[in-house]
């Protein structure tokens, strides 16, 4: 299988003996202790979140979340579902009545936005940091519950596309290091220690041009290679408006390898599956590409995301 990548250059797979390479090198890179849980998220001094909020001038805000969907399409098969709970019969007179609603959806999946926690990834029998897997559902441990406080830091969007004047990736290319480094180059900004890194591929865009695809089976998204430059720049988040990892995947015998050295090597919490398209433009218009970001997740103690 050969992937195509940005600049011409054409990737083989990565066979497993070269992807444990990779995997122990970012893992030893990451360590923060054995009795570490928090991962990645340790770049965020307080320090970085007070400099953070120097970012904030215009005062304007956009949202990076897609609207939740509950229409059945090629990447999303099982949509959240919505129904009404009360009152079942409006009644004409009373004073006061309360509509009241029920929400049930899948946390993951290729179509609505959402963050994997450190419990989310599961790798050779343990999850982030050598934690048993049977810790998965029943504990706070590695959940969500360790961003209970928010995640609050200085975000940087690197538009891929942009590099060669596209619109969108097609599904199967794979962004590099090399890439990610170029665009730094062409939109005059550098991604550093602590920050919230926000990856465009164009998935939203070519979606609403095209329609719904089995995201699942082709997808653009991240080389494993390139966690070497988040890891160097100590990232403390990745997000993108794909899946972040390429399908089919470069790597063989693992179908997720930027989930298993993000999250399991890494311990950084990546963010799916976003709306950029509101973020980019204000960035255009401004022609600045870093933000204050603000991630509130909900208070669900031993949730995966």
């Amino acid at each position: 299988a050969q992937v195509y990548t940005l600049f011409g250059k054409v990737l083989g797979t990565i066979d497993e003996a070269a992807f444990m390479m990779l995997y122990e090198r970012l893992r030893d890179s990451a360590s923060w202790g054995r009795e570490d849980r928090r991962g990645a998220l340790n770049h965020i001094t307080t320090t970085r979140v007070a400099q953070a909020a120097e970012e904030i001038r215009s005062g304007r805000t956009v949202s990076l979340a897609a609207a939740v969907e509950n229409e059945v399409s090629l990447d999303n098969p099982d949509p959240s579902q919505h129904r009404m709970t009360g009152p079942s019969e409006p009644e004409v007179g009373l004073s006061l009545q309360f509509a009241l609603d029920r929400f049930a959806m899948n946390i993951h999946g290729n179509a609505d936005s959402h963050l994997d926690t450190l419990s989310h990834v599961l790798y050779q029998g343990t999850l982030y940091n050598g934690v048993p897997a049977d810790k998965v559902g029943v504990s706070s441990e590695l959940s969500l519950d360790v961003a209970r406080d928010g995640i609050v830091g200085r975000g940087v969007l690197l538009d891929i596309p942009r590099v060669e004047g596209r619109r969108w990736l097609e599904p199967g290319e794979s962004v590099t290091g090399e890439a990610l480094a170029a665009a730094e180059t062409a939109q005059h900004v550098t991604v550093g220690p602590g920050d919230l890194l926000f990856v465009r591929v164009g998935h939203r865009p070519r979606r609403d041009h095209y329609g719904p695809w089995d995201a699942a089976q082709a997808r653009a998204g991240l080389h494993p290679a390139a966690m070497q430059f988040l890891a160097e720049r100590r990232v403390a988040l990745l997000g993108s408006d794909g899946n972040n990892d390429t399908a089919p995947s470069v790597v063989a015998g693992v179908g997720f390898p930027v989930h298993v050295l993000a999250i399991h090597a890494m311990g950084m919490q990546l963010l799916d599956y976003l709306h950029l398209e509101a973020l980019l433009a204000l960035c255009e218009e401004q022609d600045r590409w870093s933000f204050m970001c603000v991630i509130a997740p909900l208070r669900l103690p031993a949730a995966t995301g």
